[in-house]
């Protein structure tokens, strides 16, 4: 049966299932910053069942970004895209307040296109080191479009 599929056919459910396999530590559901300062261990559990971890200190760091209203708006981690090829990453931008914290973090204007905020690598860079837990990748053939 795996024969009958045309060759572009069987590696796109080739590469589905990779991508399955390399986007399993993704949470099921992300969390509003407010409520995970409030958890005495702040974290989300993961498509495979795992559970990721936040540090406090990325939390209040946040948290010192944004008002109490843009806390309960702010979801977390926040998705970072990568595709193959690409040199450049997209951040999953739902509002505007990832807009705002992504702007303070890399001190300069930010602009969202399609619920995406586009960054290189040298911006990847700082805001990795800055958010290492609050951030996740999300591998996808398809980031940008």
């Amino acid at each position: 049966m795996i024969n009958e599929l045309p060759y572009e056919r069987l590696l796109q459910e080739c590469l589905r299932g990779e991508l399955r396999l390399l986007n399993a530590y993704l949470p099921r559901q992300q969390k509003l910053l407010s409520d995970l300062l409030r958890e005495e261990y702040p974290h989300v559990v993961c498509t495979d069942g795992s559970t990721h971890l936040f540090k406090r200190k990325e939390l209040k760091y946040l948290a010192s970004l944004i008002n109490d209203d843009e806390q309960e708006a702010l979801l977390l981690p926040m998705l970072i895209g990568v595709s193959s090829g690409q040199g450049e990453m997209a951040i999953i931008c739902r509002g505007e307040v990832e807009e705002k914290v992504i702007s303070k973090i890399l001190d300069m204007p930010v602009t969202p296109k399609q619920q995406r905020i586009m960054i290189y690598k040298p911006q990847l860079s700082i805001l990795r080191q800055m958010l290492k837990t609050t951030t996740q990748y999300l591998f996808s053939p398809k980031i940008i479009e």
